[in-house]
């Protein structure tokens, strides 16, 4: 998910929709090229340890089907961005977590793909988990869905905790019930997360990193994300827990579409 500029709220309907086409900077650049730069990196060979559950290859999204691009369930970074991730992860380790990703880098034609379907007000599917108390003709204006992500950059990934060792999750079968994201861990989807106060994704103001109805363990939860990866140089998007850039960005305004593949990656060799 991406969000508006804060500058965005509040204005009227049909101008925070038109800002939200053109929310990006004058200067962005789209690149269309199917092999990234070679300081894009595989995450994996800088820190194998960092677990990997990749949504966006499965069909347990907020759209419920596979994204376009994402061709294997691998995280893709800047290679500062990944060698920050692994500082990071260097630090939990000592306190008996370890960083789990959920998205890194983002090809365009993912974002082109939320953009259709956020267009397509018939499909509900995923409704009862990931946006249940959300009008879907809500979603550009509340920020939920843009046209430009900045996971498209290469240096923004979404991620959470999870406490050690790592417990077996089971696969999301598509067609069950749906529990919404901000139902008590127990109840909603199996994660082997912490306890981060909603699920991954989740369309809601609980999502808040600090919103004030988030206390208790949930809150430390957050915190320990929070100021892990913000003393390693990571902003987080205040709207979302999960949600967190690399800073400077190795490129700040260009917007990248090539595939999510090892084979992105060797062909930039």
């Amino acid at each position: 998910m991406t969000r508006p500029f804060s500058a965005v709220r509040g204005l009227v309907a049909a101008l925070v929709a038109l800002l939200t086409v053109t929310a990006a900077p004058a200067t962005a650049r789209a690149s269309t090229d199917d092999r990234a730069p070679a300081d894009f990196v595989a995450l994996s060979t800088v820190d194998p340890t960092i677990l990997q559950e990749m949504r966006y290859f499965t069909p347990h999204n907020f759209v419920g089907v596979p994204i376009d691009g994402y061709q294997q369930p691998i995280c893709i970074l800047t290679r500062p961005a990944a060698e920050a991730l692994h500082r990071a992860q260097s630090r939990l380790l000592r306190q008996g977590y370890s960083l789990k990703v959920y998205d890194c880098y983002r090809p365009q034609r993912a974002v082109d793909h939320f953009v259709r379907w956020a267009e397509d007000l018939d499909d509900q599917t995923m409704k009862g988990e990931f946006y249940p108390d959300v009008d879907k003709t809500r979603l550009f204006e509340d920020g939920y869905i843009a046209e430009k992500s900045g996971h498209s950059r290469g240096s923004t990934m979404d991620l959470t905790l999870v406490k050690l060792p790592a417990r077996h999750t089971r696969p999301y079968v598509p067609g069950e019930p749906l529990v919404p994201c901000y139902a008590s861990q127990a109840e909603r989807f199996p994660d082997n997360s912490v306890d981060m106060g909603t699920g991954y994704d989740c369309f809601d103001t609980l999502s808040h990193t600090l919103d004030p109805r988030i206390q208790g363990e949930q809150l430390a939860n957050r915190l320990l994300l929070k100021d892990t990866l913000e003393d390693l140089g990571f902003v987080n998007l205040a709207e979302e827990w999960w949600h967190y850039t690399f800073k400077p960005e190795s490129y700040p305004d260009t917007y990248f579409d090539f595939p999510v593949s090892t084979e992105s990656l060797t062909a930039a060799h």
